[in-house]
């Protein structure tokens, strides 16, 4: 068994995904200190790098200069541990339950004391969306945008309303999100135009930018990558700083990745790695609009899959799905793992070995919580090589029948 600390084993990992020495690694982080004429010189790097790998030092000083080395931030190659308000904690905030909320929300006035609580749910809500079944986050998430416009017909303070309009955007932004996930994309960009309106009223940049964010995962899954690049640009325009940014510059990279120009795919994905690396680790890494770290190791691992970096992609999907797993093997993000399945099954296909290709393939398809438009893009690139190296393979004729069913609802 391998005992050492995850960022010792994933420091290899890495490594070994590029086919680098050692020696090879410390050059390319050596490349990334700033530059001191009394500093370290090569071989002692070396000395320490073998000691970083091994698990017997913490690299603390050099952290987030490994992290860039290999691409990534430093949140994700050495994550803080954080995790958002449950439902009890709702309690224990506010001293109220759901019931009481809502009761309170009703009343003539509104007190501050309502609308924490109110943020809490929300916050909750959009927590839940990794997991919880569509049908009941749509339910829940309409309810309680519901209550909400119905308060700013109250007595509030502008400075209540402004928080009002937020809170109903960012419900909007949740609601549409399922929608979509569910199949009917009509309604999810009627959804998405009003959420952008209220955060507008509402002069929240966090809302507009995720509001553009949606327009951009629309367009990706439709196969318009340039529509993606569009609104991925008009988005990070309007909210250059806010952690969704990180996201557009994401859905930019996939976008290119799509068009063949690896390139632009890495001046993309390295603005984004900026733009995390700049901010405070998140207080609520389990907040659907929040871009928390491992959230973009996921989306390099669809970069490298798309362009054929086999080794890198399949290294970050591993990456993925621990980090995208508890410590008991619950699944906290399964829509993350899947489309993780499928880049090991599509790593597994082209290097030959179909068996393990339909099986991760398979695990993949026959997840309870899935984002249909996106679990069909990126499993179509596995439908697309069994097509063309196991033409004549019944194992895997079956898994594209499967395939298809999936696909079957939006043709």
């Amino acid at each position: 068994m391998d005992d050492r600390p995850a960022w010792a084993r994933r420091m290899r990992e890495e490594r070994t995904a590029r086919g680098w020495s050692q020696i090879t690694a410390v050059r390319a982080l050596m490349a990334r200190l700033p530059y001191d004429p009394d500093g370290p010189d090569e071989q002692s790097v070396l000395r320490q790098w073998k000691r970083w790998e091994s698990g017997e030092k913490f690299p603390d000083k050099y952290k987030s200069h490994i992290a860039a080395t290999f691409g990534s931030v430093t949140g994700a190659f050495f994550p803080e541990h954080a995790r958002g308000e449950s439902r009890s904690q709702l309690q224990i905030a506010t001293g109220m339950d759901t019931v009481e909320i809502v009761a309170r929300m009703r009343a003539s006035d509104v007190d501050q004391a309502t609308l924490d609580a109110l943020r809490i749910t929300v916050d909750r809500l959009c927590s839940e969306y990794a997991y919880m079944p569509a049908a009941q986050l749509l339910s829940e998430g309409r309810a309680w945008m519901g209550r909400v416009v119905a308060m700013l017909n109250q007595r509030v303070s502008l400075s209540q309303m402004r928080d009002l309009y937020a809170l109903a955007g960012k419900l909007a932004l949740l609601v549409g999100c399922v929608e979509y996930d569910s199949g009917d994309p009509r309604q999810a960009e009627a959804t998405r135009r009003a959420a952008l309106s209220l955060g507008d009223e509402a002069g929240h940049l966090g809302v507009i930018g995720w509001g553009h964010e949606m327009r951009c995962w629309f367009a990706l899954t439709r196969g318009n990558y340039r529509g993606v690049i569009q609104a991925a640009n008009d988005g990070i325009e309007l909210a250059p700083n806010e952690s969704v940014a990180a996201q557009l510059y994401a859905q930019q990279a996939k976008a290119w990745s799509r068009l063949g120009d690896r390139q632009q795919t890495e001046i993309a994905l390295d603005k984004g790695r900026q733009v995390l690396e700049a901010l405070p680790y998140p207080d609520n890494i389990e907040d659907h609009f929040v871009v928390d770290p491992a959230k973009f190791d996921f989306y390099r691992m669809d970069c490298y899959r798309k362009v054929g970096e086999d080794q890198l992609a399949e290294q970050l999907a591993g990456e993925v799905i621990r980090a995208s797993t508890s410590w008991d093997g619950t699944e906290r993000a399964p829509m993350r793992i899947a489309e993780a399945r499928i880049t090991l099954a599509v790593a597994a296909a082209r290097s030959g070995d179909l068996d393990s290709a339909l099986s991760y393939g398979e695990r993949a398809l026959g997840g309870d919580r899935q984002s249909l438009p996106s679990l069909t893009m990126v499993a179509s690139d596995l439908g697309q090589v069994l097509k063309t190296n196991y033409a004549t393979s019944p194992d895997a004729s079956d898994f594209l029948a499967h395939l298809r069913t999936l696909i079957a609802p939006d043709h």
